[in-house]
């Protein structure tokens, strides 16, 4: 196997972000203006969306209805959890370290705007609202992607108990999975004007928000994203396949990682980060199982920044926060807060709410943490959607043993 660097394997991710490049620049240049282009963006981004429903029910009906042995489904279910949990409470475990060292408040002047929110829902109306919905046209909607989820797995395995691919359902579903992954690569010529142009509207609109009082927190949060990325995501890849896992992540993760930072959706994502996989060696089923469930499950950047909002308002309303209750209290908000985000761009006012009320808050702080959600947003969606295809190349190494990636 030739392993020589070779520049055209990394042609469309340096087209994608020159295309981001570029729009940064117009944003800057035209400022408010820069809105004009949003139309172009939204074009991408919706095409994107209209995709992934579908997407997501043919491939997890189709992985698991392919499936003889439903004990291999359970065994990458099971090892799909203890990726997902184990992952989070490092990325918890850092983010804490480093707002100790690094108060992310210091120095803020904050005026507080009185805010109204929801009354926050109980955790049991919380699971029930994320897993299912009431009705069947709720599956159609990109904003219920768990339900979506469990349909298709129950699908999928009543597909596998009357036939499986051999059955007509069966040879249905394979084939419509071909032609949506075909659609995605037709989506992907698009991409390098289309991230452009929504850059640009995001620069131009919200450019002058990145200075001021959440200055110091984006100094702390992005230096600390570059960090995990390339300190902790090499050692899950050493992890799931030694150094050639090390290799292929970094040959295969650039289009995941700087589609998600620029459209901010994991969701979004979700078609360019199955193609990714699928280079990496990835076995077909595990692929369409852990990555749609890590699109909405597995969110270790939403954790580090969850917690980065629980710190920050620690100290804008003068609390300590230090000690181990404290410490798990925050883990535990951050990482039910990542699960019940939306895969939809702004999708985290859910768990910020959960943040304001579980820690006794008043309703000022709502405003806060939001906008800082929004400026950290893009890094932490390019941390979740990367995270999901390193996820899915552990579970592997997990179901099918250290040497999954010798006969690949």
């Amino acid at each position: 196997m030739k392993k020589s660097f070779n520049l055209k394997n990394y042609l469309f991710p340096i087209m994608l972000l020159g295309g981001i490049i570029i729009g940064s620049i117009l944003g800057i240049i035209l400022g408010e203006k820069a809105t004009i282009l949003a139309p172009v963006g939204d074009i991408f981004l919706n095409l994107l969306f209209t995709i992934v429903v579908p997407m997501v029910f043919v491939s997890i009906s189709s992985a698991v209805g392919n499936m003889v042995n439903m004990k291999r489904l359970g065994k990458i279910l099971g090892n799909l959890i203890l990726v997902f949990v184990v992952t989070g409470a490092i990325a918890g475990i850092l983010v804490i370290t480093v707002v100790n060292i690094f108060p992310p408040a210091a120095g803020s002047a904050i005026n507080f705007v009185a805010a109204e929110i929801k009354e926050t829902a109980s955790i049991g109306e919380l699971v029930v609202g994320s897993l299912t919905v009431d009705d069947f046209s709720g599956l159609l909607s990109k904003k219920n992607m768990l339900p979506i989820i469990v349909f298709s797995i129950l699908f999928g395995f009543c597909v596998s108990a009357c036939g499986g691919e051999e059955s007509g359902i069966g040879k249905l579903l394979n084939n419509l999975n071909d032609v949506i992954m075909k659609m995605v690569d037709v989506i992907m010529l698009y991409a390098p004007i289309g991230l452009g142009a929504y850059f640009a509207n995001l620069v131009g609109k919200f450019g002058p928000s990145l200075i001021g009082d959440y200055g110091r927190t984006m100094l702390i949060y992005y230096p600390m994203c570059i960090l995990y990325f390339f300190l902790a995501f090499p050692l899950y890849a050493y992890f799931a396949g030694g150094k050639e896992g090390v290799r292929r992540m970094f040959k295969n993760i650039a289009n995941p990682a700087i589609t998600a930072f620029a459209t901010q959706s994991s969701v979004a994502t979700l078609p360019i980060n199955l193609e990714a996989c699928d280079k990496m060696g990835v076995p077909k089923d595990i692929r369409e199982i852990v990555l749609p469930m890590g699109a909405t499950m597995h969110m270790d950047g939403s954790v580090l920044s969850s917690i980065i909002k629980i710190s920050f308002l620690f100290g804008i309303f003068n609390r300590e926060f230090t000690g181990i209750g404290t410490y798990a209290m925050a883990m535990l908000v951050a990482v039910l807060s990542a699960f019940v985000l939306s895969g939809a761009p702004g999708g985290g006012l859910v768990g910020e709410m959960l943040i304001v009320s579980l820690f006794g808050f008043p309703l000022e702080a709502f405003p806060i943490i939001a906008t800082i959600g929004f400026l950290v947003d893009p890094a932490a969606t390019c941390l979740n959607a990367s995270g999901d295809a390193i996820a899915s190349m552990m579970v592997t190494r997990l179901v099918e043993g250290k040497d999954w990636l010798v006969s690949k």
